[in-house]
């Protein structure tokens, strides 16, 4: 059976960067709300925005589901701590009929990654780790790593011994050297997928991932990789519980996040979506089957791995919570997770600035300045730059499935988008649209 990782990549948009992104937290314009989080805005123009500009956003997303691109998604968007807008649009089921809901559970796939960052982060500040710790302190099995020194035209690697392990920065920022199995073009994801590195136990998953070596000497350079399910082993090791436990007592009750789990149980298993994909022969979706010739799973039953890096499912309203929280500098609803300093730190870009990459594992476009990495969230460092109207500093990132989120520190904005298309929406970019869209209506950005 096909383990939600090896999707984790499929629509990611990613771009590397060289400048750090850092005081954003401080630069947001209103404090966060009182009020319970997540309730109501008065209207949008109350917190800024412009009805008719910003119904522009409901059309376009509208149109997507017309046109066939998606069965259907849902879109919220929050500022301030309020619920500016919560849209349903098409079909949860293209075979029932059945509408999209608000509650309606998607699988996230690698919008789990910055879920397992936040618990890593906890144990952080409860001294368990350091950042520039090497990971061997808490994967042994990583000590004898070997590292792709060559490849030649035949693919064979000629290997050499690790100048230094990989640091938990590096883990975290996906700077390590691991692979991940996602495509076939470097030898060392062929290997990841014919020992089938994301397929079994969390202890074969490391045994495995040892016997492989790192695409390139640790801190060298960037590639999308299975270190946050490494993160997750970790986590398990530290708090001597699983990743499961630990996400649940620690992050999703806390939060009020009811639905977000590893699996769907019986008594909510209707209102899991199913997942779709472009047929190229025939333009239109249908029911997504298999993947990579294996079978996809139904996440109907608990899984063989709980994976740190794309195992999660959830509803969109669950995802805002979280990610309001980020915004809250690491607290909602009077819960405090986080420490303001440990928030900034994963929206801090940690690409060294001598790391200059054009490929990064996934089929995002090349690096640039204007957009970095911090601990499992990609940072946007300069914006105007990078050809988008969001807010310095802003921390993002997207699931195979096509969902997106964004959390803009400096306009206190939240977003989170939910579709369940795998391989591209079969066209533009939602995650970008809705950037646009959004920003264009924020015409009073002070209030």
């Amino acid at each position: 059976m096909l383990t939600c990782h090896r999707l984790a990549a499929a629509s990611a948009a990613l771009a590397l960067a060289l400048s750090p992104a850092t005081a954003t937290f401080a630069q947001a314009r209103k404090a966060p709300a009182a009020a319970a989080a997540l309730q109501p805005a008065a209207s949008p123009e109350a917190l800024g925005f412009d009805s008719q500009r910003l119904a522009r956003l409901d059309a376009y997303m509208a149109k997507v589901v017309a046109d066939g691109r998606v069965a259907g998604m849902t879109t919220l968007l929050a500022r301030h701590g309020k619920v500016v807008s919560f849209r349903t649009h098409g079909k949860k089921s293209l075979a029932t009929g059945e509408p999209m809901s608000r509650d309606t559970i998607f699988r996230i796939y690698s919008m789990t990654k910055p879920i397992t960052g936040v618990g890593m982060m906890i144990l952080f500040e409860e001294g368990k780790w350091r950042l520039d710790d090497p990971v061997t302190k808490y994967v042994p099995e990583f000590k004898n790593l070997k590292v792709v020194k060559s490849v030649d035209g035949n693919g064979v690697m000629t290997l050499e011994d690790m100048k230094r392990p990989p640091t938990m920065r590096e883990v975290m920022s996906h700077t390590a050297g691991f692979g991940y199995g996602l495509g076939d073009e470097h030898p060392v994801d062929k290997l990841y997928r014919e020992k089938g590195v994301l397929g079994g136990t969390m202890q074969e998953m490391i045994q495995r991932t040892a016997e492989i070596p790192l695409m390139y000497q640790p801190g060298t350079s960037w590639y999308y990789s299975s270190s946050v399910d490494i993160q997750g082993y970790i986590i398990e090791k530290l708090s001597g519980q699983s990743l499961g436990q630990f996400l649940e007592q620690r992050l999703f009750r806390p939060l009020k996040m009811v639905d977000t789990a590893f699996y769907v149980p019986p008594a909510k298993a209707a209102r899991l979506a199913p997942v779709y994909v472009g047929n190229k022969d025939t333009g239109k979706i249908e029911e997504a089957k298999r993947i990579f010739n294996s079978d996809l799973p139904t996440y109907l039953e608990p899984p063989r791995m709980e994976s740190g890096g794309g195992g999660l499912v959830g509803t969109t309203m669950d995802y805002a919570r979280f990610a309001q929280m980020i915004a809250n500098k690491g607290e909602l609803d009077g819960v405090r997770i986080l420490s303001p300093a440990a928030v900034e730190m994963m929206g801090t870009n940690m690409i060294p600035k001598d790391v200059l990459v054009n490929s990064n594992g996934t089929t995002a476009a090349r690096f640039n300045e204007a957009v970095g990495f911090g601990l499992d969230f990609m940072v946007m460092n300069d914006p105007r730059v990078a050809g988008s109207l969001e807010g310095r500093g802003s921390m993002s990132w997207g699931g195979a499935a096509g969902t997106w989120f964004w959390v803009d520190p400096t306009n206190d904005i939240v977003f989170v988008g939910m579709i369940q298309r795998l391989g591209g929406t079969g066209g533009d970019d939602l995650g970008a649209a809705a950037r646009t869209l959004t920003y264009q209506a924020l015409v009073h950005p002070e209030r």
